[in-house]
């Protein structure tokens, strides 16, 4: 519809699998997975429920009646009860069972766990992805050496490979978090109405023990080690603001792999994929812009600032719960994993299709390399002709302003090389220094380190993930 408004998180950038999680289908779907589970369990622990009750609902898990629901809320206004409502038309011999002992967020915080982490899953799976491709892209270039920087100032050279590994470390400590949370999942359990528990108490007639195990057997029917211990009402909300830090740990790895490729491209060394229809610019159309990668700043600047909500959140809870929760956390959450789902799609579109231009990384390393070998010419010329290294400092700065000088006021090529060729004080011909001027010569262990990345931690979490299909993400925009 174009009379209304519609987020481009769903519209635009996130894909499908994403999306669904998020999606009323989804949501309603787990309910019933879970009054099933629960039903069953409270079975299983001696309530009054036959098996013909549970096979009931089982029958009709999935043909959710969605009119029946929506008209029903119309008249109660409440979500959860309208949806018990429905279940109940299509399960009549089940209908008075449904719901037994629970309260609202049974179904509602149990869920929200169940979809927060399969979608932290599958940002996992993306995440592998990414640095699978930028594994291929750091052993390509793990020898190519280029002008690094500091304060954006040319530094030391490195490698073009040895660079893309700062983007994998990010990538893993990202990983590494994400692992964290999903290995701590556990649900809110049949907890009651204030997280007392007292309506199971009372279903089964002061048992204790059977009150615990019905938690663990709910857990275990869907899938988790656990409940939490204790909640209020709901559970913690400190578990939204944790997820979403680890979201927002993401968006600030891809933001600055954005900076970098947006600077790469600005100085014409490495450029995002850039299509053949592609139009730049309206009016200038010559111009490549980076427009993947500033979307990825764009979006991830988004998720950065969203953070504040789960945690003003989780903080503002009163006592067992209070509902100012509630609408913002059907945004915040969500549109964390919609936007760093759109973020990964990037990255991994971008990572796949980057262009390298050696010769202008050549270049620009020349221009500046005859600085940083000075140290090296002086070392060689005290080894070769015994000569005062005091003496050879000065001559050096000198010719370095002079060369300076020329690059910077005239717009001419760097001559210092030149001008140390012709000092007879150093002793060494222009093809001697050209020779001690090899790029190769000062990225250090570079090389090395590249190759020790990928071959550890690298290797470990691509091996340790290696039944994740590499998929080509598509970009609709």
């Amino acid at each position: 519809m174009k009379n209304t408004y519609e987020s481009p998180l769903s519209s635009r950038y996130a894909d499908e699998q994403m999306k669904y999680l998020f999606s009323p289908d989804m949501k309603f779907r787990t309910w019933r997975k879970l009054w099933i589970a629960l039903a069953e369990a409270e079975m299983e622990l001696g309530l009054p429920i036959t098996q013909q009750q549970v096979d009931e609902l089982k029958a009709h898990q999935d043909d959710i009646n969605y009119e029946v629901a929506e008209q029903r809320e119309k008249e109660v206004r409440h979500d959860v009860m309208s949806h018990v409502y429905a279940y109940g038309q299509q399960c009549p011999h089940a209908k008075a069972i449904i719901h037994l002992g629970a309260t609202s967020c049974y179904v509602g915080d149990n869920t929200d766990i169940i979809i927060m982490t399969e979608a932290l899953r599958l940002v996992r799976d993306k995440l592998v992805g990414v640095l699978r491709v930028l594994a291929k892209f750091a052993d390509t270039y793990k020898n190519l050496p280029t002008l690094a920087f500091t304060h954006f100032q040319p530094a030391q050279p490195t490698t073009v490979g040895k660079r893309a590994t700062l983007w994998m470390q990010d990538l893993l400590m990202d990983l590494e978090d994400v692992e964290y949370q999903l290995s701590k999942a556990k649900l809110r359990g049949a907890k009651g109405t204030t997280g007392t528990q007292a309506s199971f108490l009372e279903l089964f007639d002061g048992d204790h023990e059977k009150v615990k195990e019905l938690d663990r057997r709910i857990a275990s029917k869907m899938g988790y080690a656990g409940c939490f211990a204790v909640t209020g009402q709901t559970y913690s909300r400190k578990l939204d603001s944790q997820v979403v830090n680890v979201l927002s740990g993401i968006a600030q790895s891809a933001a600055k792999f954005s900076n970098d490729i947006r600077l790469l491209q600005h100085l014409k060394e490495i450029e995002e994929p850039f299509e053949k229809n592609q139009i730049g610019s309206s009016a200038m159309a010559y111009k490549r812009n980076p427009m993947r990668t500033e979307r990825m700043a764009s979006l991830a600047r988004y998720v950065m600032a969203d953070v504040l909500n789960p945690a003003i959140t989780a903080a503002t809870q009163w006592f067992e719960r209070t509902l100012d929760d509630s609408a913002n956390k059907r945004l915040s959450v969500p549109e964390a994993f919609l936007a760093v789902d759109a973020i990964l799609n990037l990255y991994l579109n971008v990572a796949d299709g980057l262009v390298v231009y050696p010769k202008v990384i050549e270049q620009r390393l020349k221009k500046e390399l005859p600085f940083m070998a000075t140290e090296n010419i002086m070392m060689d010329a005290v080894k070769r002709n015994g000569a005062d290294r005091q003496e050879l400092h000065e001559h050096i700065r000198v010719h370095s302003m002079a060369a300076s000088k020329v690059i910077k006021e005239e717009g001419g090529e760097n001559d210092l090389l030149e001008r140390i060729a012709g000092d007879p004080v150093f002793g060494v011909t222009l093809d001697q220094l050209h020779a001690v001027v090899r790029p190769e010569k000062y990225v250090g262990r570079a090389p090395q380190q590249t190759e020790e990345f990928l071959a550890g931690p690298v290797a470990e979490v691509l091996n340790k993930y290696s039944d994740v299909a590499l998929e080509q993400a598509e970009i609709n925009v």
